[in-house]
């Protein structure tokens, strides 16, 4: 997987539920800006839980 951009979240999630990885980094800044949920300390966590291969 080249898609990887920063810690690999988003190309995992894309990967793993067949979405546009594009779409879903644009909807994780977006929940960042306007602090919908803590995306921050989500996508930490999902850092954590994801493959090393990603």
């Amino acid at each position: 997987m080249t898609k990887r951009k920063v810690l690999g979240v988003c190309a995992w999630l894309a990967d793993k539920f067949g979405l546009d990885v594009g779409g879903l980094r644009i909807l994780f800044v977006v929940a960042a800006i306007l602090g919908l949920g803590s995306p921050i300390f989500i996508y930490l966590i999902l850092y954590l839980l994801k493959p090393s291969s990603y």
